[in-house]
């Protein structure tokens, strides 16, 4: 076997534990790098905060902001946005629809939701309290349990009831299935109105047998939810009008019955989480220029411990602690990177508002076309850098709060051989279906042309998948009854 040297050259990148940091610290929301803060202030006797006294002439004028997320997200309106045609999804009553009408209000009681923020109890403790005082035997009360805890947070089952029971055959002998259809009817009878249903239909059939018999028209609303719900769904208004032997005026005001209802009876009992966000940076207008600044109370205030610092250097030459020393230096690194960190979001954040003023002044439908790499070639860094920056980093503007990620979207041609961000296509799309007949709702081909007339060159299948974006229904759906 014959052995021999070879040489050969090559290169490969190698990260620095310093470099390493300060990317992993770039990536990181503030609330995160305040968490990772904590914890490297525990570890390392060489670093600590500023105190207040020490930080209190570097103090930004602007005042902190923190926003509930779910109220202001990256998608939020500016405030003299149109009103979004959204409000017509509430039109369309399957179990999606639903949904978003429930959460968007709809028209629950005020003294019911003021009672479950109030007693903060689950929707579980609210039936089982019920269930304690009931006059039913340990036998029943047990299959009621039993069916409360296969609940979802609307209130509705979340098994067939035949699944239902052969689970609790398998715990509870020699048990008769119609025992649990009476349990499920003890259920049915609590509070919340609609709680224990099987369906959509089933709960709101529930509501609708609870109102006073001489409520009007409240048996053809029950026969439509039991029976033609999907009808309503579909805005097959001819063949409700036929099955129900009704005409319009008395549909309408059955839809208007069927809409007050709560499709989500449990939900008014789910845990209600705040979650905030503390803007990196505010925009203001100053001297007709847009300015970027940094949030100052998001930013924490480190500096090397003056006490450890001074003895380790006073014993440096004595063969002082090692450990020490690389602590030292850990602490100079965390607090160069954390700088470096919040200097560059700045700068980014500035970038960005370079080239989205006309979003600042007139709002989406005024938003320019912008990818990541524009942002890279100005402030000379790498698109992935760029990401790292734009991800869970706030921008607080006058119009709102923004995920710093918002600001960048693909685009489509005009006829002028320009450019239409996608973010001002959606805001246009909402404001002509706000705009439309709701006797005459736009269809995606419509609205593709109404773009046309306005240079907007799209397809209809790129309306399409706008218009589902926003969560609007189609225009069979929107079409008013």
């Amino acid at each position: 076997m014959k052995h021999s040297l070879q040489l050969k050259l090559g290169q490969h990148l190698t990260l620095t534990p310093q470099l390493q940091q300060s990317i992993r610290l770039l990536q990181l929301s503030t609330l995160e790098l305040n968490q990772e803060l904590e914890q490297m202030l525990q570890d390392n006797p060489l670093l600590e905060r500023e105190e207040e006294d020490d930080v209190a002439a570097a103090a930004a004028e602007l005042p902190a902001h923190t926003a509930e997320a779910e109220a202001q997200t990256t998608d939020a309106p500016p405030a003299d946005a149109p009103e979004s045609a959204d409000t017509e999804t509430a039109t369309s009553l399957d179990d999606s629809d639903w949904n978003d009408y429930s959460a968007a209000g709809g028209d629950d009681d005020d003294t019911d939701s003021a009672q479950g923020s109030v007693s903060g109890a689950s929707l579980r403790e609210h039936l089982l309290n019920q269930l304690i005082v009931s006059p039913l035997t340990l036998r029943d009360r047990t299959l009621v349990a039993a069916l409360i805890d296969d609940l979802d947070e609307a209130g509705l089952l979340t098994q067939p009831l035949p699944d239902i029971v052969a689970g609790l055959q398998a715990e509870i002998e020699e048990l008769d299935p119609e025992e649990v259809d009476t349990a499920l009817k003890h259920l049915q009878n609590m509070d919340p109105t609609g709680v224990g249903a099987r369906n959509l239909a089933e709960c709101l059939t529930l509501q609708l047998r609870a109102l006073p018999a001489d409520t009007p028209i409240r048996d053809i609303a029950i026969e439509l939810t039991s029976h033609h719900l999907s009808l309503l769904a579909a805005r097959d208004v001819g063949k409700l009008k036929k099955m129900l032997g009704i005409d319009d005026p008395t549909l309408r005001a059955v839809r208007a019955l069927i809409l007050s209802l709560n499709p989500r009876p449990g939900a008014r009992f789910a845990a209600d989480e705040t979650h905030y966000v503390i803007p990196d940076v505010y925009v203001r207008r100053v001297k007709g220029m847009w300015i970027a600044s940094l949030n100052a109370d998001a930013m924490p205030k480190l500096r090397v411990n003056r006490v450890y610092a001074d003895i380790l250097s006073r014993h440096r030459e004595s063969g002082g602690s090692q450990q020490l020393a690389s602590q030292l230096q850990e602490a100079r690194w965390l607090i160069k990177n954390v700088q470096q960190r919040f200097d560059t979001i700045l700068r980014v954040s500035q970038a960005i508002v370079d080239r989205q003023k006309s979003f600042l002044e007139h709002g989406e439908v005024a938003m320019r076309p912008l990818v990541l790499r524009e942002i890279a070639d100005v402030v000379e860094l790498h698109e992935s850098t760029i990401s790292r920056v734009t991800t869970q980093k706030f921008m607080m503007t006058p119009r709102g709060l923004y995920e710093l990620k918002y600001f960048f979207g693909s685009h489509v041609s005009t006829d002028s051989g320009g450019a239409c961000s996608s973010t001002a296509i959606r805001a246009l799309i909402k404001q002509l279906i706000a705009a439309e007949s709701p006797k005459r709702p736009l269809s995606d081909g419509q609205l593709a042309d109404e773009l046309g007339r306005q240079g907007i060159v799209v397809a209809r299948r790129t309306v399409a998948k706008y218009r589902e974006s926003l969560q609007i229904p189609t225009a069979n759906m929107r079409r008013a009854l």
